[in-house]
């Protein structure tokens, strides 16, 4: 290593805008690491708030999710991105997975100076937040899939279609509902265009 270079966290963690998603899947465009912590951040903000205001969720941490969602899946940068369908094959493989996320998560931390390790890592593994604010990443996170289906269907894309059903089916059962609100009342907004978006916006 570079003499002049003591602590490389951040610059190893701006490389996932080189780490793609859906390895197995034609895209018909191609997602990023980044496009999808940034959106999952973007979710996760949203859903907190709809669940302080409507679901009487007043624990939540809005800011606090969101900032965890920005690292939620800062391991890949070691791991690369497993395809679901291998992730969840089985309990072994499901759990041998999640021991492998939380031992990049501690060494992505060591790479930072050691009175920065303990702030940080409880962001990288998510410990820092409740039963009900992982709930909250977690459906984000499945948000951000089923809108990238949605986004592929949209374009022609056959591919993602059972994606998409799987994605929908495991948020209506994760019985979130803030997830719930969002699925009524925006998740149809993805399919207009710009100009029925901004409506009478000037």
């Amino acid at each position: 290593m570079d003499k002049n270079c003591s602590y490389p966290f951040s610059a190893l963690l701006s490389r996932m805008k080189y780490i793609t998603r859906w390895g197995l899947m034609r895209s018909s465009r191609t997602e990023t690491l980044s496009e999808h912590t940034t959106e999952v951040a973007m979710l996760s903000h949203l859903l907190a708030i709809i669940g302080q205001t409507y679901c009487g969720q007043t624990n939540l941490r809005p800011e606090t999710v969101a900032v965890a969602a920005l690292y939620h899946d800062a391991s890949e940068i070691l791991t690369g991105d497993l395809p679901t369908p291998v992730k969840y094959k089985s309990e072994a493989l499901r759990g041998a997975y999640k021991a492998l996320e939380e031992e990049s998560a501690r060494s992505l931390a060591t790479l930072l100076p050691d009175e920065l390790q303990a702030p940080m890592l409880p962001y990288l593994t998510g410990t820092l937040l409740t039963t009900e604010e992982k709930a909250l990443l977690k459906a984000a996170d499945r948000l951000s899939a089923l809108i990238k289906c949605m986004e592929e269907e949209a374009s022609g894309n056959t591919e993602f279609a059972s994606a998409k059903r799987s994605q929908l089916q495991a948020l209506q059962q994760m019985d979130c509902p803030a997830a719930n609100y969002f699925l009524r009342n925006m998740l149809p907004c993805y399919a207009q265009n710009l100009d029925e978006l901004t409506g009478g916006c000037p």
